[in-house]
C-alpha cells in the first residue's frame, strides 16, 4: 500500500519510520540539527511549497529520506488508515 503525501509524492507505507509534527517536534534543537542534516545530505524531498506542517522519515532501498509536507500530521495518519 502506498501512501500520498501531497502534491505527486507518494511512499510505500511499508517504508515509512514516523510522521512528524513539525512545529511540535522542531522545539527540539535534535530535530532541528536532524532536518538540517538531511538538507545537507540531500536526503530532504520537499512535497510543497506551502508552509510545512509535517515530515515523515522513510527508509527506502536502505537509504534515509525526509518529506517536507504541507499536510498536516494528522491527515496523513488519517490517510494511512484509509483501506
Amino acid at each position: 500500500m502506498y501512501l500520498h503525501l501531497g502534491s505527486d509524492t507518494v511512499v510505500r507505507s511499508g517504508d515509512i519510520i514516523g510522521v512528524f509534527d513539525i512545529e511540535n517536534t522542531s522545539v527540539s534543537k535534535n530535530t532541528r540539527e536532524f532536518l538540517a542534516g538531511a538538507g545537507k545530505r540531500k536526503n530532504a524531498v520537499t512535497v510543497s511549497y506551502d508552509m510545512p506542517k509535517s515530515f515523515t522519515v522513510a527508509v527506502e532501498n536502505g537509504k534515509e529520506r525526509v518529506y517536507i509536507s504541507a499536510l498536516s500530521s494528522a491527515a496523513i495518519l488519517k490517510r494511512s488508515k484509509r483501506k
